[in-house]
């Protein structure tokens, strides 16, 4: 067991070397002097200051019950997901700015799609890795003096938000971890992502997706990945069969030889989607903060071009705006 991990101490694993976290078999991130060539490449396309989606701020219910199964988008990676009784929130971001300072970093271009104040009693945060865009300590903050719920995360990040939010009720787990929570059990499954804070924590924490059984079906959500050949898709396929429902990301992805290993495209995700055997999408990971060099409309797009080319109906896979709610379709059969 090496030493120099400030958030984990634990044994070497397939994806754990002692100190830091590693996707096996796949790409480790960019280094410093090649994001330094992708920041000066030129090629940023500029996003609007304000692109308010076409749906007004949703009011949910205060539960979903039986086989029905809801989704309401928030914005990028945040959507409340309704189903058997319970309120799930996943990576939740309610903040202006995505950055580690309130001043300066990508802002939000669209305003939440449920204000804060109108969300019903949220039971569960799944919370897939440390990023800034996937881990709001404000919003935690928010969330746990309002409704205090439990959030389950890869390992590494409750000594993260503990020392931020001691208060929060946090559940750290690794990769294949099975955990019953109310009407739904969640598994820990591997994504092909990586995690830092700053410049010095780099992979010292832990990132995942996750599959929900539920009353309703299975729910696989990943909040941030590389395609990495579909080995991800296949797994959880094989795994669990098919799903009802995959939430998954298909924006920011440009330019490709920095964006490649993290962050998939539309036509990964379509690829992605068929491999899992996803009966319907929730496409997130756009319109709400700029990250990448892509144009604003682009994701959707070539989203729009990669399911024709699959021969898929549009309304199977959803690039979800802020404030669209979408009562999932039950699966025949």
């Amino acid at each position: 067991m090496k030493s120099g991990n400030r958030y984990y101490s634990g044994p070497d694993s397939d994806h754990f070397d002692g100190r830091i976290f590693f996707n096996p078999g796949g790409t480790p991130p960019g280094r410093f002097r090649d994001l330094l060539k992708w920041r000066f490449n030129g090629e940023r396309n500029k996003w609007p200051e304000s692109w308010p989606s076409p749906f007004p701020a949703a009011v949910p219910e205060k539960q979903v019950h039986g086989t029905d199964l809801r989704i309401t988008m928030v914005g990028h990676a945040t959507m409340l997901v309704q189903t058997a009784g319970m309120n799930i929130l996943t990576d939740p971001v309610w903040s202006e700015r995505v950055s580690p300072f309130s001043f300066a970093g990508p802002k939000r271009v669209a305003p939440p799609g449920i204000a804060f104040e109108d969300l019903p009693e949220i039971d569960l945060v799944l919370l897939s890795h440390n990023h800034y865009d996937h881990m709001d300590i404000a919003t935690l903050d928010r969330l746990q003096k309002s409704f205090d719920p439990l959030v389950l995360t890869p390992l590494g990040n409750d000594a993260i938000l503990a020392k931020r939010l001691p208060k929060l009720r946090i559940s750290a787990h690794d990769w294949g971890a099975r955990i019953e929570v109310g009407a739904a059990v969640i598994h820990f499954e591997p994504v092909h992502h990586w995690s830092a804070r700053g410049l010095g924590d780099r992979r010292m924490a832990l990132w995942a997706g996750f599959v929900l059984e539920t009353p309703a079906g299975r729910i696989y959500h990943v909040g941030d990945t590389g395609f990495h050949d579909g080995i991800n898709y296949r797994r959880v396929r094989d795994k669990f069969g098919g799903f009802r429902l995959a939430i998954l990301p298909f924006g920011a992805y440009e330019p490709r030889w920095f964006m490649k290993g993290q962050h998939q495209n539309p036509q990964e995700a379509v690829e992605g989607m068929l491999l899992c055997d996803a009966a319907h999408v929730a496409g997130h990971h756009w319109a709400t903060f700029q990250l990448t060099d892509e144009p604003i409309d682009e994701p959707r797009q070539k989203l729009k071009a990669a399911l024709a080319g699959k021969g898929i109906p549009e309304e199977r896979f959803r690039p979800m705006r802020a404030g669209e709610v979408w009562d999932v379709p039950l699966v025949e059969g």
